[in-house]
């Protein structure tokens, strides 16, 4: 594997990059903890618009809107795989003192992120009622997801414009206004969703309202921050879009195809659980909102340490760049272990909020208190997928999360539902991660030591 060489231009930026000098773990920490609150916020509206529903005591609508995630998760994974290229390039742009060619490069991936979104919304609105009869909705809580999604899905354009401008603020080092982004949508979500689903009486539907127009709400702001605040994007041109698209695409395919995996995984686990009724799939679609909320600070660091690696890597600090990934695990720990606690003190509160009983309920405290804990393992493969892309080695990330969509997930979940019902479902899904954490953590560490200038082979 050979390493891709930072570009330079010369060009000299306002200010020096903030992640060259000081505390490493300070650095993560804030980005983590500012990135954090902006998700979990973002999840907590997810989770609010569950409970919300919940409360029509209608076991068709919450599975409803399990189907539907995994659906949303699908487009919401090639946002973030359009945004990690963003950050990928313009942080390592940034480092190396390239204030002007990250200005272009910012452009060019807003650009690119706008074309792409629209042609998947157009793609996957046409789509909507084959993908949830794939997944196994049927009846009238197939007519409920679909009603949802065909509401939802032309939002998909303004939500990846705000995923990349998140990235693109991370990448200069403000995580405090990509925070806001985040933020911003979760507070117009949970203030609307009450609004629509119970005084309007649309029901699943005011929830899918509310959730769009909470994406426009993070769209604005977020491109006021890059454009007025930083002024980190120049004037579009053609010139600059066909010099800068093939190594944002060489970045964003891959990662476009790492993030796919995911969803793609939860959509088997989804129809594997969906054999087992729609009691399953309702524990499945809460349980499926608790994880981003409860392991929210782990997708957040996983978003934030690419700009502090990218902009070490583009100074050639190469050691900082190394214990930049070793802190990161330590915090994935701390962090998963803090989780499971909560998790396991909460279950009765959570089962009672949500109004879930009998199987439902045995779901969701079987993952809580037992499963919850494995999360560090995949906590570590998004770690190290943020690394590889930064470090211009995108291809590894998306065979690690193919291998674990696949290899770590079908025999392990097949397995699972044939000897232990749904819980067999979950308990293989979580499993089948163990090994593709491991083998990431160490592919990373291998990478890292290959790119020093003073390694041999």
């Amino acid at each position: 594997m050979e390493a891709a060489e930072p570009i330079r231009t010369g060009a000299v930026p306002a200010q020096p990059p903030r992640f060259v000098t000081g505390s490493l773990l300070t650095h993560i920490l804030i980005m983590t903890g500012t990135g954090a609150v902006g998700l979990i916020s973002i999840f907590i509206g997810d989770l609010a618009n569950m409970l919300f529903l919940s409360w029509l005591a209608d076991e068709a609508v919450v599975a409803a809107v399990g189907y539907a995630s995994s659906i949303l998760f699908f487009t919401t994974s090639i946002g973030i795989g359009l945004s990690i290229a963003a950050t990928a390039l313009v942080s390592t742009a940034v480092g190396a003192g390239e204030k002007d060619r990250a200005r272009r490069l910012a452009s060019s991936a807003l650009m690119l992120t706008l074309a792409a979104s629209i042609v998947l919304t157009a793609i996957v609105w046409v789509a909507v009622p084959w993908l949830l009869s794939l997944l196994g909705a049927e009846g009238r809580t197939h007519g409920l997801a679909r009603d949802y999604l065909w509401i939802l899905v032309p939002f998909l354009p303004p939500l990846a414009i705000a995923m990349t401008s998140t990235g693109l603020l991370r990448s200069v080092g403000d995580p405090r206004r990509a925070m806001h982004i985040t933020l911003i949508g979760a507070v117009v979500n949970i203030l609307l969703d009450p609004l629509f689903i119970f005084t309007l009486g649309l029901g699943i539907s005011g929830a899918a309202i509310a959730s769009g127009l909470a994406r426009l709400a993070m769209v604005v702001y977020g491109l006021y921050a890059v454009v007025r605040v930083h002024d980190l994007a120049a004037a579009p041109s053609m010139a600059a879009v066909e010099q800068d698209w093939p190594p944002l695409l060489a970045v964003a395919v891959p990662a476009v195809l790492t993030n796919i995996a995911t969803p793609v995984a939860n959509a088997y686990v989804t129809a594997a659980i969906a054999t087992h009724g729609d009691s399953a799939v309702a524990a499945w679609a809460i349980i499926g909102r608790l994880i981003p909320v409860a392991f929210g600070a782990i997708y957040a660091l996983s978003g934030s340490i690419g700009p502090i690696i990218g902009q070490n890597y583009g100074a050639g600090e190469h050691e900082r760049m190394r214990r930049t990934f070793t802190l990161s695990l330590w915090v994935t720990a701390v962090f998963t272990l803090l989780a499971w606690v909560l998790l396991t003190l909460g279950t009765g509160l959570i089962v009672d909020f949500f109004k879930v009983t009998g199987s439902a309920a045995d779901l969701i405290r079987l993952f809580n208190v037992v499963l919850s804990p494995l999360f560090v393992f995949l906590g570590a493969l998004f770690v190290a997928n943020a690394a590889f892309n930064t470090l211009g080695h995108a291809r590894l990330s998306t065979w690690l999360n193919w291998g674990r969509a696949t290899i770590g997930t079908i025999p392990f979940v097949e397995f699972g539902s044939r000897q232990a019902g749904a819980e067999g479902v979950l308990a293989g899904n979580m499993i089948g991660g163990i090994g593709f954490g491991v083998l990431a953590v160490w592919l990373c560490y291998r990478l890292m030591q290959r790119l020093r200038p003073d390694a041999t082979e």
